[in-house]
């Protein structure tokens, strides 16, 4: 009896692993002596790398976060493996732990919004950059660990010199701010802005973008940064004691508020708009309860209620909410606009605080209490940071 044409054999695994990257042998068979040969498919697994990494484990306080042993695979089609120099740490962070952040995975996950690093390899398809290239990219997640692997059409180069913490800062703080001021509220010449945490990463991101569109800032700030926000050229107020808000209203309020702690305070901000011009309210965020250490609620709700707002047709005032996205047409040409502004000079992006990779749980802890102006990164690289 003839064999059949075509013999079907199970995959062989080896040592547990799968992997889409597949491997044919030919088996000289003396089974079916009237043919050669049987092609047999055989898995082999791609090589993993060990490394380093944080990792949420539950939902609630700084314990839950914790640095631990992993391995990574290479990277897939289409990707380029990095190791990681720099990663940004930001509000996100705290409220992923916190299980409130939009759409969030659930634990366990390693958090880690953005990262600076150098490639270390491509994957098939990845052919954009070479080994030891200097690149960054937005995440969400897995940035908190010593490698990782992002899709090359998120990466973008960076110039050599640039400091590396700065670039960090650019790639989800400072992008945040420039996409709410120049694409959201589309701030001008001449208007005034109104934005919570003026000393925060993106608070002061947004303070001098917003000047260097010609606008007048005022804000909320820590009093031990009133001073320094000052010589800035903003006006700065302390949140607790409101007084903002009728010292606002008293010059015809403002055309852009710029609010990331929402909330009740969603409604504070929407009440220092200018009524008689056009005017916008920003929503970027609910770290209210997180900054004030007070049981998290639910931002669903004050988002719902911010966009309510605009269905006053006959109002001037109107109100958004903004949430980064790497996968947005003008993210990644943003991203490059401040990089280019950052090497010529132009900006500069104070660093706040920096904590290494194997203390990531300090970080948590502390987020709030971080004395100084503008970001926070974690050092994973620190020969190189």
């Amino acid at each position: 009896m003839r064999a059949p044409e075509t013999i079907s054999l199970p995959r062989i695994v080896f040592n547990g692993f799968r992997s889409p990257r597949q491997r044919y042998v030919t088996l000289l068979s003396n089974t079916y002596p009237n043919y050669r040969a049987i092609r047999l498919q055989i898995v082999i697994p791609a090589m993993s790398t060990p490394m380093r990494k944080a990792v949420i484990t539950g939902y609630g306080d700084p314990s839950n976060i914790k640095v631990i042993d992993a391995e990574i695979s290479a990277p897939a089609r289409n990707e380029v493996q990095v190791d990681i120099i720099v990663a940004g740490f930001s509000g996100a962070d705290i409220n992923m732990r916190l299980g409130r952040y939009p759409s969030q995975l659930p634990p366990p996950l390693t958090p880690g919004y953005c990262f600076v690093g150098r490639v270390r390899k491509n994957g098939p398809g990845s052919s954009v950059y070479k080994q030891g290239d200097l690149v960054a990219a937005l995440t969400k997640y897995d940035s908190d660990a010593e490698i990782i692997n992002v899709p090359e059409k998120f990466v973008v180069p960076v110039p050599e010199g640039v400091p590396h913490d700065e670039v960090a800062g650019l790639v989800l703080d400072w992008s945040t701010a420039y996409a709410m001021v120049v694409r959201v509220a589309k701030v001008s010449k001449g208007q005034r802005v109104f934005i919570h945490g003026l000393s925060g990463a993106v608070g002061y991101a947004t303070m001098i973008l917003s000047q260097r569109q010609g606008a007048t800032v005022y804000g909320t700030a820590s009093e031990r940064n009133h001073a320094a926000l000052r010589e800035l050229g903003a006006t700065p107020f302390v949140y607790t004691n409101k007084n903002w808000i009728g010292e606002v209203n008293k010059i015809g309020g403002v055309h852009a508020a710029f609010d990331a702690l929402g909330l009740e305070s969603f409604d504070e901000s929407y009440s220092i708009l200018s009524s008689k011009e056009s005017s916008i309210l920003v929503g970027y965020g609910a770290n209210l309860d997180a900054l004030g250490g007070s049981k998290a609620r639910s931002a669903v709700t004050s988002v719902l209620k911010l966009y309510a707002r605009n269905l006053a047709i006959w109002s001037k005032k109107s109100a958004a909410f903004y949430l980064i996205t790497r996968d947005d047409k003008n993210y990644l040409p943003d991203l490059r606009t401040l990089i280019s502004l950052l090497k010529g000079g132009q900006i500069k992006v104070p660093i706040k605080k920096t904590w290494d990779l194997e203390d990531i749980r300090s970080a948590h802890e502390n987020w709030s209490s971080a004395s100084g102006m503008g970001c926070i990164v974690i050092h994973v690289k620190k020969d190189e940071a």
